[in-house]
Formats: structure tokens, sequence, C-alpha cells
């Protein structure tokens, strides 16, 4: 299974929310493209980074500290937020990252998800980032009033390569992932499923691993707080 460490982007420095909240942050000392290294150097394949800024614009804000992540460190990278059109799946693919979250684009136009997936084949990894059930949009301001699992179902054919599925209640709180709600996504998705939300322990690794259709997991809040040590962490990492 992959594990992927967490950067999130916010004013050029490394942050964490809670539920998603901009107003409960955590502000790190640390630099992104430090904090990419790091994880390199501890024997880390894969990176998950979400421009929160882009995710607040709709714009690649931080384009260029990606392309210096990925220039500088030879990591496989997943970028979100606020990626809202072709042109800035484009910018990141020339860049050289991996995979491309649409979120609340794809969320909310389903054409523009299948566009995406047949212009950039096996590039587009899709985030449903949901609370109790419910779809969450824009920066998780919004609540779509789509139940997860009927869009999935939707959206199963148009060729998305990667879902990644986020429980607000549980993200940034290291209370543990959702797994009975991710597990039903796995189920019906015809992708594999990332775990994303609530990852508090390495007791929480190893239980994702035991879940069918899963390919990897991502780890934020509790590596910046110390609760799981990378030297433990990078173990699990296959």
């Amino acid at each position: 299974m992959k594990i992927f460490p967490a950067i999130d982007i916010k004013d050029k420095k490394c942050v964490r929310l809670v539920k998603g909240d901009f107003d409960n942050k955590t502000e790190y000392e640390i630099l992104p493209v430090e904090q990419a290294g790091k994880y390199k150097d501890y024997g880390f394949k894969n990176l998950h980074i979400v421009d929160l800024d882009g995710a607040l614009t709709g714009e690649t804000v931080n384009l260029d500290i990606i392309q210096n992540i990925i220039s500088k460190f030879d990591l496989k990278v997943e970028i979100g937020g606020g990626i809202r059109n072709l042109e800035s799946i484009q910018k990141y693919i020339d860049a050289g990252v991996e995979k491309v979250i649409l979120g609340s684009a794809a969320i909310k136009d389903k054409i523009f998800l299948k566009e995406a997936c047949k212009k950039f084949p096996n590039k587009i990894a899709l985030g449903l980032d949901a609370k109790d059930g419910l779809l969450s949009v824009s920066g998780w301001k919004e609540n779509s009033n789509q139940l997860t699992l009927n869009y999935l179902k939707e959206v199963n054919d148009y060729g998305v390569s990667r879902l990644i599925y986020t429980d607000i209640n549980r993200d940034g709180t290291k209370q543990s992932p959702n797994f009975e709600e991710t597990s039903k996504v796995a189920d019906i998705s015809n992708c594999p499923v990332i775990i994303s939300g609530g990852v508090s322990s390495i007791e929480d690794i190893k239980k994702a691993k035991s879940l069918k259709n899963i390919e990897g997991i991502i780890v934020g809040k509790a590596i910046y707080d110390g609760d799981i040590k990378l030297q433990e962490l990078v173990k699990e990492d296959a």
C-alpha cells in the first residue's frame, strides 16, 4: 500500500486545517520544499499536495513550489486544490505531476470530469470530500446535496484513475479515518481508492491494508504533530 505524506500549502507555508476550516489552521515553520525533501530522505515515494490558495482562488497559485519539488526530488506527486479547467490540468502535467485531483469542479460539472479523463488518460484523480454522506464543494464551504455513492455511480465509467475519499468530520482531527464509509466507496469504485482524513496511528495504516480496493492512505497532521514517526511510517510504504 502506498503512503502519501501530505503537504498543504497556504501563503507559501506548510499548514494543516481542522475539518477544512481556514480559521482553524496551524502553520509550521518548515517550508513546503524542505518538507518534501524530508519525506524523500526518509524514503517515501509518493506525495499528496493540496494548494489551499488554489482552492480559494481557482488558480494554480503555487505552481512554482510544486515544480521545484518535482524537479528536486524524484517523488510521485498528486496535486489538488481549485483545479477548475483543462489549462490548469495541463500546467500541472507539464510540471511532471503524476495525478491531478479534481474536486469541486468535477462534482459541479460532470462533463468537465469526463473531458479531463478523456484528454489526460491515467492522470485524473477524483477527490470526494464527504460530510455525513453528502459531498462538499468549494473548499468544503458548500454542501452539494449529492449523496457520495450516487454521484460515484454516475461517473464510475468516465475513466478516473484514482479516487481520494475524505471524511471531512475526521480531517485534521486524528480520530482515525472513517473506514466504514471508505469501504462502501471502495466496494463500488471502478478505480483504486486512497483513504484520507483522521489518520492518527500506525494501527490506522495496518487497518487500511486489510480493506479491498485501497491503493493507499494520506497522512498529514499526525506527522507534523509527531504522533507518527516517519521511520515507522515508511516501513508500511510499499
